[in-house]
């Protein structure tokens, strides 16, 4: 008969894609892991993992088990915090997915700060490269919340804006519009872009915003590594347009210069999501700590910008 402790293993190692690190967090042997999925995947009728030489990845049947794995863990969360009471401090893990940018530069601080006050909560990171992946992953199970810019359109979601931040023109301290305050239309659409791959939120700002003045810049290069854009700004390679907040301290360094669109706000709104079910303590206590600290994340975005 199916167990709550196969659906976590099942969970672990859908979350680590490995044996080995799933058996290492579960404090089990990797041959009880493998025991427990085998025994999952015999009722179930269905393999759920495809082994692979370098770890394991989900089969289609083990995509769907894992959403379900997770709706059953957060109702047997539910089901023990109700009548176990809630005068206990929140224990736990919070999954959270971003951009690497957003989390070196806004949510570190905070999550550090979290943890400070809920010793029993801990905060793991996943890193992605679009609104689009952020999205999928809550909706698949292998994160509980995440950050992202908005639409972001879904039935299952509970969608909360934290916060506005601006995308702006960014230069080498050697360019010729380094000492400007404000650039042009004209002076963006005779310059070699570097840019962030197509999918990325900001991609998708930047071409929306192009085509809606109606330039088509020179694409020098296209990456999903901020600090490869800023590098390759520094170096003379082309201009950007990043949010002010990612490159405050390279303006501050003297390394890149900084200016705002003449006549245009390019402005985006992020938001936290999650799912919209019921959610468990350490979820609703970190909610709620990213909600009361909500004013202190706009200022960080606006990056020092009036």
């Amino acid at each position: 008969m199916m167990e709550l402790t196969q659906l976590e293993t099942f969970r672990v190692v859908a979350e680590t894609l490995n044996f080995t690190r799933a058996a290492e967090r579960l404090h089990l042997t990797q041959s009880a892991v493998s025991h427990q999925i085998k025994a999952l995947e015999e009722e179930l009728g269905e393999p759920l993992f495809i082994r692979a030489k370098r770890g394991v990845k989900l089969s289609q049947a083990g995509k769907i088990a894992l959403e379900y794995a997770g709706r059953i863990a957060e109702e047997a969360n539910a089901l023990r915090e109700r009548f176990g009471g809630r005068d206990s401090s929140p224990s736990g893990r919070v999954r959270a997915a971003a951009a690497t940018q957003a989390f070196v530069h806004l949510f570190a601080p905070l999550f550090e700060s979290f943890m400070r006050q809920h010793r029993g909560i801990e905060v793991s990171f996943r890193t992605t490269v679009s609104t689009e992946q952020t999205i999928n992953d809550i909706l698949n199970g292998v994160a509980d919340v995440g950050f992202a810019s908005l639409p972001v359109y879904s039935p299952n979601l509970q969608v909360t804006e934290l916060f506005e931040d601006e995308l702006i023109v960014v230069v080498g301290r050697g360019h010729r519009m380094a000492s400007k305050r404000l650039a042009t239309i004209d002076e963006i659409g005779r310059e070699r872009m570097i840019l962030f791959e197509r999918g990325a939120s900001i991609r998708h700002a930047t071409d929306d915003f192009f085509k809606r003045v109606g330039i088509r810049p020179e694409l020098a290069l296209e990456s999903n590594d901020t600090y490869f854009i800023k590098l390759m700004v520094e170096h003379g390679m082309g201009i950007s347009l990043l949010p002010a907040w990612a490159v405050l301290d390279e303006v501050s360094q003297g390394k890149l210069s900084r200016l705002r669109l003449s006549g245009h706000h390019l402005r985006r709104s992020v938001a936290m999501v999650s799912l919209g079910r019921f959610q468990p303590s350490p979820m609703r206590a970190f909610h709620a700590y990213i909600l009361q600290h909500q004013s202190k994340l706009q200022e960080m975005a606006r990056g020092g910008m009036k």
